[in-house]
């Protein structure tokens, strides 16, 4: 065993012995199709998970077997058909959309392989958003150090549209990290780059991981990138199944 793997197993242990943070247990989502044979189409059944404080997890699997939806229902964006998904101790079952929005405000934070970056707002307002929106009093000096921390000090006034992908993917980095969330969901967070830019990004999105012992949620198609996780998880058949 090389001297990752045996760092990636002991950080693995670690945190499965910490406080849970996401769990699913029984859910499924099924979404109606409208044809005639096949009038309904199951993209999980009966999925079950754990994920402690702390913990870092990779979600991988073929396209289409439904990644990017439970990444939605872990988060709070989208309901099962059936099952209990519980985040930060609280089901969100028994929550309406609004409680659901309280919830994540200031313990969960996205990266999406897209960016969503808002085009009007420079790199520090859209960093700043997410904790004005909390209410956070000093959401102005958070994002102006978390900018710091990922390389763009110098780029707080410069628009979306003025940066690279890579400087943009750092921006939506620092926006997810500004509230010190409790819980990162990455999605595809290198898909739109190339291979250098998208292992700076990695490096900066572990490191960051690392550093606040941010919970990180990491959807991917890069087996490299899902490796470097404490556990691997393949979703399949609407199931998940942990790679030894």
């Amino acid at each position: 065993m090389d001297a990752s793997e045996q760092g990636r197993r002991t950080a693995g242990t670690e945190a499965a012995s910490g406080a849970e943070i996401v769990s699913a247990q029984g859910v499924r989502k099924q979404i109606a199709t409208g044809a005639a044979d096949a009038p309904v189409l199951t993209i999980l059944d009966g999925l079950c998970l754990r994920i402690c404080a702390g913990e870092s997890v990779a979600i991988v699997g073929a396209s289409g077997s439904g990644k990017t939806t439970l990444l939605s229902l872990l988060a709070g964006l989208d309901s099962p058909s059936a099952g209990d998904i519980r985040l930060a101790g609280a089901s969100l079952a028994a929550l309406d959309e609004d409680a659901r929005a309280r919830l994540r405000a200031g313990r969960v934070g996205f990266v999406f392989q897209s960016f969503q970056l808002l085009a009007g707002l420079t790199a520090l307002e859209n960093v700043m958003l997410p904790g004005e929106l909390a209410g956070l009093a000093d959401a102005e000096a958070r994002a102006r150090r978390t900018l710091g921390q990922v390389g763009l000090g110098e780029r707080l006034g410069h628009y979306p549209h003025q940066l690279s992908g890579g400087e943009q993917q750092r921006v939506a980095i620092a926006r997810a990290f500004a509230a010190e969330p409790q819980v990162l969901f990455a999605d595809e967070p290198t898909g739109n780059l190339d291979l250098v830019t998208g292992g700076r990004i990695a490096e900066l999105l572990f490191e960051l991981n690392r550093s606040r012992g941010t919970t990180l949620v990491l959807v991917t198609h890069d087996m490299s990138l899902a490796r470097r996780c404490g556990r691997v998880l393949t979703l399949s058949d609407g199931r998940l199944h942990e790679d030894a």
